[in-house]
């Protein structure tokens, strides 16, 4: 497994989408402008004393059992909400990496709220048409200081 593959994976799944944020690729269900939540990180620069391939929640049932695998440990700054991060790709065959994300991202649709699972559920022209208003509303206020 390798970057490229988990991407082409991660976007098959329904409402995901994948922004260029700290240092890497970051995961979303459901767009961020309409209250869409991160679940997973591919890191793609090796910058710092944690070296890593990727961040995503393991939840709080599989967060200790995970981080007894070699090569898997807290994900730094989000470990007390339960996220691991890995710090090779050999660490799970294909078929165990699917099973992983997909975990994630149905922890993470699970706790969408109500108002954003309805967002999802709109037609994909009048999703699109909320996002688009939505950007635009957030980039007319005024920075917070």
């Amino acid at each position: 497994m390798d970057a490229e593959r988990i991407r082409a994976f991660l976007l098959q799944l329904p409402h995901v989408v994948e922004t260029a944020q700290f240092g890497g690729l970051v995961y979303w269900v459901g767009d961020k402008a309409i209250g869409g939540k991160m679940f997973a990180w591919v890191k793609l620069e090796q910058t710092d004393n944690h070296p890593r391939v990727i961040s995503y929640p393991a939840g709080s049932e599989r967060f200790a059992d995970l981080l007894e695998i070699d090569g898997i440990f807290p994900a730094p700054y989000v470990a007390r909400i339960h996220w691991v991060a890995v710090e090779r790709w050999s660490v799970f065959r294909t078929a165990e990496w699917e099973q992983q994300l997909r975990a994630a991202y149905d922890l993470t649709l699970a706790k969408l709220p109500p108002k954003t699972r309805a967002n999802l559920a709109l037609p994909k022209t009048r999703q699109r048409q909320l996002i688009a208003e939505r950007r635009k509303l957030l980039s007319s206020r005024p920075p917070k200081s």
